[in-house]
């Protein structure tokens, strides 16, 4: 940066200063008389100086970069590194001129005395930060829903929108043991579309694509708010079935065999029937298993109601 003058020297106004507004101008102005006026080019740093100092923007715009993306202009009358001051952290390594500007530099001491001296000035500082931290608040609640909402689609299958296996790592095995630190049942049923892959290629694998969608609606339709509904991967589902016994979960998966039978994936309703069928198995947890164990005796059961004839439920022994 080049020294152009003085504040004193300069033609710029101090009533012009958001910090100076309705407070005794003439007093500000003759402590910040010997203060600097610098001129930095479009584009320049400003670099971090030895100790804290406001920045005050008297011509041109400065860019506050906070070093998560986010930037926010400065424009004249508005200052930066009144944080620094405050906190005796010289740190103004974000500032950059996107402009020509003119710059009244203020060191810490020199803020200081403006502080304790003018009520209106000490008002004026207040009311900034207050805006600031609003500012930034407001700004992090956004990031949190946005992160929030990118955490939820992460956890779904953007296919079926039901849980996807990241959620079902994640939860599962929680589910497990809080089941037997309070001595309830969990029950699990993994289904398996019948001949998936002979009907995608008659029908076309956006055919296929709707006919998994409408397993997921059947399966969300069916279930209680505390159930849980996941793709366990390709034309394979999962239902999870907190506080529900095995005689219990085996209805649950009887109900859902019928209502998969029964479901229409075509609008055409000149094709032949039945569209789509399912297979399913059901295992509950038993005393000291784990969520590998649970899934394997739930694959087993499936693995023998598809080997008898599948559309139909198989129970874990």
């Amino acid at each position: 940066m080049k020294l152009l003058s003085t504040f004193a020297a300069s033609p710029y106004d101090i009533a012009a200063l958001q910090l100076f507004r309705d407070a005794d101008a003439a007093s500000a102005a003759t402590l910040l008389a010997h203060c600097p006026v610098m001129l930095a080019a479009a584009g320049e740093v400003i670099s971090s100086p030895a100790s804290p100092q406001l920045v005050i923007v008297l011509r041109g715009a400065l860019a506050d970069a906070t070093g998560d993306g986010a930037t926010t202009r400065i424009l004249p009358g508005e200052s930066a590194g009144e944080q620094s001051v405050l906190d005796g952290e010289a740190d103004l390594s974000g500032l950059k001129a996107l402009e020509e500007s003119e710059l009244l530099l203020v060191d810490a001491d020199l803020a200081w005395r403006l502080i304790e001296e003018s009520d209106g000035v000490a008002r004026n500082l207040l009311r900034l930060l207050s805006f600031r931290i609003r500012a930034a608040s407001m700004q992090l609640r956004r990031r949190q829903k946005l992160g929030e909402f990118y955490r939820q689609l992460s956890l779904n299958d953007g296919l079926t929108g039901l849980y996807n296996r990241a959620w079902l790592n994640d939860v599962l095995p929680r589910l497990v043991s809080t089941a037997h630190a309070t001595r309830a049942p969990l029950s699990l049923i993994m289904l398996d579309l019948d001949h998936f892959k002979g009907f995608n290629d008659r029908h076309g694998h956006l055919q296929g694509d709707g006919a998994l969608r409408l397993a997921a609606r059947v399966l969300a339709g069916a279930l209680r708010p505390a159930d849980f509904a996941v793709r366990y991967g390709g034309e394979e589902m999962m239902v999870i079935l907190p506080d529900t016994a095995g005689p219990v979960a085996a209805g649950v998966a009887e109900r859902l065999c019928e209502c998969m039978r029964e479901a229409v994936v075509f609008d055409d309703m000149r094709l032949p029937l039945p569209h789509i069928t399912a297979s399913f198995g059901v295992a509950c947890l038993l005393d000291g298993g784990d969520d590998h164990a649970l899934i394997a005796a739930a694959d087993s059961a499936l693995y023998r109601a598809k080997a008898a004839g599948r559309d139909r439920v198989a129970v874990a022994a």
